[in-house]
Parts: structure tokens; C-alpha cells; sequence
């Protein structure tokens, strides 16, 4: 089976449980072709550099798997065709880095520094 990364924007107006729901249902049709799901990460709402269905901001959700083709191809396809979920992007990778994604070290690096007066 082959690595990939998945990053996943969804509409504004969802919750935040709703929004990690998506991964969870996303991740249980990889599981039923025959795929795991590594490592999900929920990147939180963020604003977007241009709009996108209307929407200027979206919940971004990263997703690291180890699935055959057929069942990533699957998983897109119902992604594109779900009423939440604005854009798809999935890569291919040798193999997974260790540790949390470059967003998720970026939130630590900022709540690791001290107040400013």
C-alpha cells in the first residue's frame, strides 16, 4: 500500500465537531477498501487567500494515510461530491514524517512565547 497526505478545507459554518467528524467518516471509508488512517490532525478555522464558494475562512483538516489507490480514489471521490468539504488535496510521500505537521509545530511555537507588554 502507498503513504499519502491529505489536506481537507470544509465550510465555515460548521462546528468543530462537525468539522472532525468529517475526518472520522472519511477516514472509516478508507478503512472499509482497505486502508488506515496514520495520523489526523484538525488545523482549526483559518482565512483563506481568496474566497472560495463564498466562504473566506474554512476548517482545514490533515489526514496521513496508508491506503491502495482504489480506496483513495474512492475517498476523493465522495470528498468532491460532500456538500462540506470545499477543496481536496492529496500527495503522495515516500513516507510519513515524525511527529506533528509544519502547522501544528508553528501553533506550539507561538504559545511557547512569552507576553509582550
Amino acid at each position: 500500500m502507498a503513504l499519502y497526505e491529505h489536506v481537507m478545507i470544509a465550510r465555515q459554518d460548521l462546528s468543530n465537531a462537525q468539522a472532525e467528524a468529517l475526518n472520522e467518516h472519511f477516514g472509516a471509508v478508507l478503512a472499509d477498501n482497505g486502508g488506515t488512517v496514520v495520523d489526523t490532525e484538525y488545523w482549526g478555522v483559518k482565512t483563506m487567500a481568496y474566497k472560495i464558494n463564498k466562504n473566506r475562512k474554512g476548517h482545514y483538516s490533515y489526514l496521513r494515510t496508508d491506503a491502495p489507490s482504489d480506496a483513495v480514489q474512492e475517498m476523493e471521490r465522495l470528498m468532491r461530491l460532500h456538500d462540506d468539504v470545499m477543496r481536496v488535496l492529496t500527495i503522495k510521500v515516500d513516507a510519513h514524517d515524525e511527529g506533528p505537521s509544519v502547522q501544528m509545530q508553528k501553533r506550539d511555537e507561538r504559545e511557547g512565547r512569552r507576553e509582550r507588554r
